[in-house]
């Protein structure tokens, strides 16, 4: 065997190598703790300091920052009744800055409207949806702080927020929002895009969208209209924000419009369904159809309003796929996966489809708040204007849940009474509007 003195010297060899190796990785811990407590006062200097050393972070960073007090600083504009303030475009992407004021751009923004306690919904349409999004938040109380900080903590630590989402917030006419200095316990332990959403998901059990606290009424319509207004594109989906819209809407549908030309009295209805559980929300139509068999997919408000949405037509929606596939066709459209329009529609009483529409289609109309006749109003609106609403043949929207009656708010029915006094109103006003219309609503 091996001499003794050889044993040990290898012995020593393998020690010393390994207590070098242990204090290295000594080192290298404490200069990742010592990095990591200057990632985090860098963060929190790069979010909200002055910072001593001017240039400590890169410049679009801090030009993000100053438009950010900008806009806080005009101190937003009141909407048409005075009882809310609205910063629009509190915060643009990248996609909008670049863009000249009032050129719209051919393309499709997704608009949607949210509390924060909805906003993490998103984190998942993002990752479905990568085109530009508008999005309006209402806040109130506390809310408009945090709302602020963490709208801006999206845009700075993720990519992707950055890029294509603008935030607008709306708050009640006697709330300011101003810009998060002081805000750190809302920041403590931010490292990354990851974190802000994990933040969102604490927050979002908090209340109901519908039910406020302290009678603070929901301006759904205003808050579509500012998300609306917040695009520069030359068309626009206003959806839910916890709707998923299918995979590769925003391209088909372009090449669809440039192929065809849409007269400009033209909306298309993307049919809307809810799931009911939400692990793998479907992104073709032949995956929809497969769910939509099994009962784990169904139109959307089947159980709230099923007139609301029939007029969509959803057995020959889904029966379209069949034929089509029986032709040798694949998921609507045939083999190239084309976007067609499958039939269109006049609109009947009370549907409220989801369209997509040209940017300069008619606004919704901001009296109705809270629960009841608040998209109905608009869709009514367009019927009278002239409009006719094309179903797509592939496209489609997937609320997540199943929405069922128990769960809604106390106050709802009282909202309804409420809604639709002004919707026979709205009604009236329209005959005003257009005099020459034979249509009604």
């Amino acid at each position: 065997g091996m001499p003794f003195s050889k044993k040990c010297s290898v012995f020593k060899v393998v020690l010393s190598a390994l207590l070098l190796v242990a204090l290295l990785q000594l080192i290298y811990l404490s200069f990742l703790s010592k990095l990591h407590g200057r990632q985090q006062r860098y963060r929190y200097s790069e979010l909200f300091g002055a910072g001593a050393k001017r240039n400590a972070f890169p410049p679009q960073r801090s030009a993000r920052k100053e438009r950010l007090k900008y806009s806080l600083s005009t101190g937003g504009i009141f909407d048409a009744s005075g009882q809310y303030r609205v910063y629009k475009n509190l915060i643009k992407s990248e996609f909008s800055v670049g863009q000249k004021a009032g050129v719209a751009r051919p393309g499709l923004t997704l608009a949607t409207h949210t509390t924060i306690n909805n906003l993490h919904y998103i984190d998942a349409l993002l990752e479905r949806w990568r085109h530009p999004l508008s999005v309006a938040i209402f806040a109130h109380g506390q809310d408009v702080r945090f709302a602020t900080a963490l709208a801006y903590a999206l845009s700075v630590f993720c990519p992707y927020v950055q890029a294509l989402v603008n935030f607008h917030l709306v708050c009640l006419s006697g709330e300011t929002a101003s810009f998060p200095e002081q805000d750190r316990e809302h920041f403590a332990g931010l490292e990354d895009c990851r974190g802000v959403f994990q933040r969102l998901e604490t927050h979002r059990d908090r209340f109901k969208n519908y039910v406020m606290g302290g009678n603070v009424s929901y301006p759904n319509n205003l808050l579509r209209n500012v998300a609306r207004g917040g695009t520069e594109t030359a068309y626009v989906l206003v959806i839910d924000v916890d709707m998923m819209p299918s995979q590769g809407l925003h391209d088909q549908f372009l090449s669809l419009v440039h192929r065809r030309p849409p007269p400009p009295d033209r909306v298309f209805v993307v049919p809307a369904f809810e799931i009911r559980h939400t692990r793998k929300m479907p992104a073709t139509k032949p995956e929809l159809v497969q769910l939509y068999q099994v009962g784990e997919v169904r139109p959307f408000y089947e159980e709230l309003c099923q007139k609301c949405q029939a007029p969509t037509n959803y057995s020959q929606w889904v029966n379209l796929h069949f034929r089509l596939a029986g032709d040798g066709g694949g998921a609507g459209g045939g083999e190239s996966g084309e976007l067609e329009v499958a039939y269109t529609l006049s609109w009947v009483d009370p549907w409220e489809p989801f369209y997509i529409g040209a940017s300069s289609v008619p606004l919704y109309d901001e009296s109705f708040r809270q629960y009841g006749f608040n998209r109905i109003s608009q869709a009514c609106e367009l019927h009278v204007a002239g409009f006719q609403f094309s179903v797509l043949d592939s496209a489609f929207l997937v609320h997540q849940g199943f929405k069922v009656s128990g769960e809604f708010h106390a106050r709802k029915d009282e909202e309804n009474r409420r809604n639709r006094i002004l919707f026979r109103r709205f009604k009236e006003g329209l005959k005003a509007k257009y005099p020459s219309s034979p249509r009604r609503c």
